[in-house]
């Protein structure tokens, strides 16, 4: 199979050597372009990341001496390649003008970044929950004068630890959820070794993240009307994020309320045989099952379950009847995967699938 060629801006920062580790061996994707800022343009890849290589897994061969391009020079970058995922580290305004350039020479634009999540025509996906929300790439491409380019966004790695939960319980319609989410270093771009003031440490504030975890679900369970994104009104989200000293795995400890409570079975039984559209269709990415329950009272844990399907794959536990709501449970998903880059992977797989995503 010819492969689809793919740049990655801001291919030199961790989510972009995390796409880069991820797309080694992809069946149809093929990483043939590297843009970054213009100070580390001009050098191969592996001069630019130097000693920050962040990744378990060694550098590729493949593009180690991809000579990086500056990011700026998008009708250079987008020559070459079939479309780009992003991940470039710049003010939320630059990223929404970046990306729409990009989308407007023809190149889909599948975000890592923050920046498009409330663009109304810009669809915000977990392929297993929203895949409907593509629909609304028509108008869009219509609003930016292209056949050919659109963004696509992923949302943010917190709410992965407990709305595909919620997603698989929809029939029983959840009203109110209270979350909290302990949220791995990682999620910052950081290691341990150039954050020493998280060893040991806890800290209860994590800048515009619940905000994020909050509303962000509402716009994935939202509706096309008219070619934009119209956010749900339920159900009722109120969260608290905190940094815990854990290198990857966002934990989620969630209490929640039911318009028909459900049975404690009925509800790990719909955990357990949920798919979506990624499982039928097979996509390389997708985990064979998405969602796994553990009934041992001490999982999941970051350490033995973060990585479950390749990281790709939610593990929940602790599953029982709550005082005040109707159920509390925990929740955790691998931010740097799932949350980041293997989900906007997933993404472009289910792009390229239902036809969105073709060799220019």
């Amino acid at each position: 199979m010819d492969k689809l060629r793919v740049g990655i801006l801001g291919g030199t920062g961790m989510v972009g050597q995390r796409f880069i580790s991820l797309l080694e061996n992809h069946p149809w994707f093929e990483v043939v372009l590297v843009a970054a800022s213009p100070r580390s343009a001009g050098k191969t890849y592996e001069e630019a990341v130097g000693e920050r290589w962040k990744m378990s897994t060694p550098m590729p061969d493949k593009v180690k001496n991809l000579i990086v391009k500056n990011v700026n020079e998008i009708s250079e970058v987008a020559g070459s390649v079939d479309f780009v995922f992003s991940a470039v580290d710049m003010t939320k305004e630059e990223i929404k003008a970046i990306e729409e350039a990009y989308a407007k020479t023809g190149t889909p634009v599948v975000s890592n970044n923050s920046a498009h999540r409330w663009t109304p025509d810009v669809p915000m996906v977990i392929p297993e929950m929203n895949p409907e929300h593509l629909e609304a790439i028509e108008a869009q491409k219509k609003r930016l004068g292209t056949d050919r380019g659109f963004i696509v966004v992923k949302p943010n790695c917190s709410i992965q630890s407990y709305a595909p939960a919620l997603h698989a319980l929809k029939a029983y319609k959840p009203k109110v959820v209270v979350a909290t989410t302990y949220q791995a270093i990682s999620g910052a771009g950081k290691n341990f070794s150039d954050w020493p003031e998280m060893v040991d440490n806890v800290i209860p504030y994590i800048g515009g993240e619940e905000e994020k975890s909050e509303q962000e679900p509402l716009r994935i369970w939202g509706k096309v009307e008219d070619g934009k994104i119209v956010k749900a009104s339920e159900p009722i989200i109120t969260t608290q994020c905190i940094r815990v000293p854990v290198t990857d795995g966002h934990t989620a400890a969630v209490f929640v309320s039911f318009e028909k409570k459900p049975a404690k079975e009925d509800i790990i039984k719909a955990w357990n045989e949920f798919k979506g559209v990624p499982q039928e269709l097979k996509l390389p990415s997708a985990p064979k099952q998405f969602i796994k329950y553990f009934e041992d009272d001490n999982r999941p844990q970051a350490r033995l379950d973060r990585d479950y399907e390749n990281g790709m794959g939610v593990t929940l536990g602790r599953l029982r009847e709550d005082t005040v709501y109707d159920y509390k449970f925990i929740g955790l998903s691998h931010n740097t995967v799932r949350g980041a880059a293997g989900g906007a992977v997933l993404i472009a797989e289910l792009l390229k699938a239902q036809g969105y995503i073709t060799k220019k």
